[in-house]
């Protein structure tokens, strides 16, 4: 794993991407301390999300809502 800063990661970009994609992974790193951001990991190391079934809960779960509630589908989505 390499770490480069910020300003030598944009200006080494192409060989950045190239370890990458030899399988190296490249943290980049921020400020005087040089903290951490982030990490640039080869796509074939990356877990996909699993896809979750609609009505998963079915039967085991309820929702309701007072007779006096008064949020509409609009205010109520864009919360």
């Amino acid at each position: 794993m390499k770490t480069m800063t910020v300003g030598e990661f944009k200006a080494r970009f192409s060989e950045a991407l190239e370890a990458v994609r030899g399988g190296e992974t490249i943290v980049v790193a921020y400020g005087r301390n040089r903290r951490k951001i982030a990490a640039m990991v080869p796509y074939a190391g990356v877990r996909q999300a699993a896809r979750r079934p609609l009505g998963l809960l079915k039967g085991k779960a309820r929702v309701g809502f007072a007779k006096d509630f008064k949020l509409g589908n609009d205010e109520l989505l864009s919360a």
